[in-house]
């Protein structure tokens, strides 16, 4: 039986300063480090689809129409992404924050272990790609309902708005997190493996992706519910349709805000996933230097992020993000 349907009315729990600090500080961990194990199972994907899948599943297509075609399969996991976030959405404001990344990170973890097993053109013809489409579907869905839960897993726990942005910054540092992890992963395998990365050393990261879920649910199931959800439980303010009265009620902030993220997701999927491609078969650069060139750019925005999340504090988020989309499009 729900809290909701429940004779008593739960109580919102009654944390001290002190309290709410030490939660704060776990939540943004919990986030931070789950959204980096998320992160590396998603980029994994894009690092060894420019490299090896095209040659692998693809093996009798012209070169670049085989590019294309594995690229089309990296595609999906974006479409899943949409649906992740309205499932995971809903169950957030139906069940909780806590429960529904816990979810996420088991659903994203398990189909990227499951890819370190797909056989490949060679074994079992086109259906390895189709497998590939299946896991990278259930991989999108499982990053749609992780990164917007995870910020707001850290937001929820903030105590003002002075420090609302480098708080919900932080989950976003898993970003470039997952991608340095992602390619030294594979740029060590790669080293170690040499000729034989696109027989066995590419399948050795998503393997490993295993353990790294481990240490995220041993993370996640010690934080709180947070304070937020638990006072909608105890006023019984829960939504039963969270969606459907998000779309009623914001249609032009959605729109505005997936729009908006075009100018940021655009160039950073070109810079960190076609790169491999394009570096490789039109300019010959080496695998290595461009695994070594997205790592370091990776260990910038290490710094940049709680950054710009603290500035974001100091001259609003609309003019932060204004900054960051005419930068990018000049850099571009």
């Amino acid at each position: 039986m729900s809290a909701l349907d429940a004779n008593v009315i739960p109580l919102v729990p009654t944390l001290t300063p002190r309290e709410h600090q030490t939660q704060l500080r776990r939540a943004v961990i919990a986030s931070t480090i789950g959204t980096a194990i998320e992160w590396y199972d998603f980029f994994l994907y894009s690092t060894v689809t420019g490299l090896v899948f095209a040659k692998l599943f693809f093996p009798h297509s012209d070169p670049w129409v085989g590019t294309l075609e594995a690229f089309a399969i990296y595609a999906v996991g974006f479409v899943a992404r949409p649906v992740g976030a309205a499932i995971f959405g809903h169950f957030g404001d139906r069940i909780g924050r806590k429960s529904t990344l816990i979810a996420t990170l088991l659903l994203m973890g398990l189909a990227t272990f499951a890819v370190a097993l797909v056989p490949t053109y060679e074994s079992i013809g086109l259906w390895g790609a189709v497998l590939l489409t299946v896991l990278r579907f259930i991989q999108g869905v499982g990053v749609g309902g992780e990164w917007g839960g995870s910020v707001l897993m850290s937001m929820e726990w903030a105590r003002t708005n002075n420090s609302r942005g480098l708080v919900a910054s932080w989950p976003q540092f898993g970003v470039p997190c997952g991608l340095f992890l992602a390619n030294l992963a594979v740029l060590a395998f790669s080293q170690m493996s040499g000729e034989q990365f696109l027989s066995w050393g590419w399948r050795v990261p998503f393997a490993l992706s295993i353990v790294l879920v481990g240490v995220g649910l041993y993370i996640r199931l010690g934080i709180m519910e947070t304070p937020v959800f638990a006072k909608l439980l105890a006023e019984r303010k829960v939504e039963r349709a969270p969606m459907l009265a998000v779309i009623k009620e914001h249609p032009k902030e959605i729109l505005l805000s997936a729009f908006a993220r075009m100018a940021e997701q655009a160039p950073f999927y070109i810079f960190t996933a076609f790169v491999f491609s394009y570096g490789i078969g039109t300019l010959h650069v080496s695998r290595n230097f461009l695994l070594t060139a997205v790592l370091t750019a990776s260990v910038v925005s290490f710094v940049s992020i709680p950054v710009f999340g603290h500035i974001s504090d100091r001259i609003g988020r609309k003019n932060m993000y204004l900054i960051g989309a005419v930068v990018t499009g000049i850099f571009g």
